[in-house]
Parts: C-alpha cells; sequence; structure tokens
C-alpha cells in the first residue's frame, strides 16, 4: 500500500513557480510527495520540511537531496524554526491540510471511523490532550460547541447530552466505546457521513487546528518575498474559508482595511479568483482528494 497519496501535486508545486536556487517551505510534509516534487525542480535552493509527526520524520530520512532539511515542528512555529536556520524570506511556501491516508491507516492513532483503537488522534502523539480527554472531561455546552462549528453537525446538541450522559454511565477509551455510547443519535444510512463530520470536530479540537492555522498563514505573509507565492490545499469550509479570506482580506474576520487613500491593506493578492480542483482522473485514481481546494496567492 502506497504510504500516501499527495493530492493536486503537479498543480500545487507548478502554482509555486519554482526557482532552481530559491528557498521553499512545506509546512505538512506527511508522506513527502509535495516535497519530493518540490527538490527535483531546485538545484541549488532549499526546502524545509514541517512535520510533527514520528512516521513523517521517518519518511524524510530517505530524502538524501542536499538541499533538503527536515524540521519537526508544528507549523504554527514557522517563524521560530526558520530564525534557528538563519531563514528571514522565502520565495514560496506549500500547505496541504489534510490528515495523510498513512495516519488514517494506523489504527491505533484513532483518527478513522473504520477501524477500532484508543481515540486519541493527536498529530504529534507526544503532546496535548488526547480526544478521549476532550470527550471524557468537556463541560456539554463546550462539546455543542466544538461539534456544532467544528464538525458542522446537525444535531450537536443532542450529541453533546447524549454523550455526558453515556460517560456517566461508562468509560469512553476507544473508537468503538465511542460510536456505541453514540449511535441512538447516528443517523441511519448516513453512519460514515456523520462519524466523518463528529471525527473531524474532535481532530480539529484535539489538535487546535484552525488558531494554528491562523498562525501560519500570519507568518507565511511576512515570510514570503515580494512575488512569492502560497499555495495551500484545503478539503473543509471552515479551513478554506480562513484561507480564502486571509487572501482576500489580510484578516480571517470582517472587512480589508484601508489606508488614509483608500488602498487596501493586504499582503496577499489571489492568483486565480476561483479555487483550483482535483482532475476527473486524480478523482478516480484517489477518492480522498474529492473536497480538496488549492488556493494560491502571491505577496505584493
Amino acid at each position: 500500500m502506497e504510504y500516501h497519496r499527495p493530492v493536486l501535486l503537479q498543480e500545487s508545486v507548478d502554482a509555486l513557480g519554482i526557482k532552481p536556487e530559491g528557498t521553499y517551505v512545506d509546512v505538512t510534509f506527511g508522506g513527502g510527495g509535495h516535497s519530493a516534487e518540490i527538490l527535483s525542480r531546485l538545484t541549488t535552493g532549499k526546502l524545509y520540511s514541517f512535520d510533527q509527526d514520528r512516521d513523517a520524520e521517518e519518511q524524510a530520512k530517505k530524502i538524501t537531496h542536499p538541499g533538503f532539511t527536515f524540521v519537526k515542528a508544528n507549523f504554527r512555529d514557522l517563524k521560530k524554526y526558520l530564525r534557528l536556520y538563519k531563514v528571514k524570506e522565502i520565495d514560496g511556501l506549500l500547505a496541504d491540510l489534510g490528515v495523510s491516508s498513512h495516519q488514517f491507516n494506523v489504527p491505533e492513532r484513532g483518527f478513522s471511523t473504520r477501524f477500532d483503537g484508543p481515540l486519541d488522534m493527536r498529530m504529534d502523539p507526544q503532546a496535548g490532550i488526547t480526544a478521549r480527554e476532550v470527550v471524557e472531561t468537556y463541560p456539554e455546552e463546550q462539546l455543542h460547541r466544538i461539534f456544532g462549528i467544528y464538525g458542522e453537525v446537525k444535531n450537536a446538541r443532542t450529541l453533546a447530552r447524549l454523550l455526558v450522559e453515556q460517560r456517566g454511565r461508562r468509560a469512553i477509551e476507544t473508537i468503538g466505546d465511542f460510536k456505541q455510547a453514540i449511535s441512538s443519535c447516528t443517523p441511519r444510512g448516513k453512519e460514515n457521513k456523520y462519524l466523518a463530520q463528529v471525527f473531524q470536530a474532535l481532530r480539529i479540537e484535539v489538535n487546535d487546528e484552525l488558531k494554528a492555522l491562523e498562525e501560519m498563514l500570519e507568518q507565511a505573509a511576512e515570510l514570503l518575498k515580494p512575488g512569492g507565492r502560497l499555495a495551500v490545499i484545503s478539503y473543509h469550509s471552515l479551513e478554506d474559508r480562513l484561507v480564502k479570506n486571509f487572501i482576500a482580506k489580510g484578516k480571517f474576520f470582517g472587512e480589508v482595511e484601508k489606508d488614509l487613500f483608500g488602498n487596501e491593506i493586504k499582503p496577499l493578492e489571489a492568483v486565480s479568483r476561483k479555487p483550483i480542483t482535483p482532475s476527473e482522473e486524480e478523482l478516480l485514481q484517489n477518492s480522498r482528494s474529492r473536497s480538496a481546494k488549492l488556493r494560491v496567492a502571491g505577496k505584493k
């Protein structure tokens, strides 16, 4: 089985307009597919690839390109780590915000609804809280908010109430326990879609994904040279909205700010108005790519 098939590979790397001697960052190394493609286009250039996952770190050891550096860190610490390598500006940055298929296929990571395993879902298995702790300890109101906002779950309030009731009766330690606990409010015939939304909500909370994305985008805009490129692949509306707003307005909420002369103050300019989506061919080869949207921006 393939470790991870990169989504929108050519499209996203083409969007960076790689200069052979340039400095690039892949903030989501994963299985290394995008990084390998970037490196194939560099001569004296440098690529810094971030990932906080142990498995990704193992994959990175297979890369022998002299311009490659793997950084085991969360991408929200982008500037801090690049500073360690004396990198003050970059020509391009790529982010693929999907969970790698490898992570989905390892039951003990707890990302997939297909297997039984511990309720974990941490991108960095050494850090932070697990999904089990969220499920077992968060108050009902907080669970309602997470499922409603991060999972866009329609019966989020009922789900939160049920979960609090069920955990009072027995421990919810595994994915199997969790699915059983919420089975009475899981819609018949739509189990997979519903569970995917619920799992997405827990994963976003456990890894603080949206806040981390905001912090990374703001740092990316600062680091990019004028004319530098940002390419971001997102898989659900929450992430895509943040990326779209930041490119369009230089902020995540509200209207774009203007200077005294009425000029818009924003660091980036969208390269294409609409996001790039996978081709028919890619959709046939990789069903996980179906919700992918690539947005590309240039630094002014």
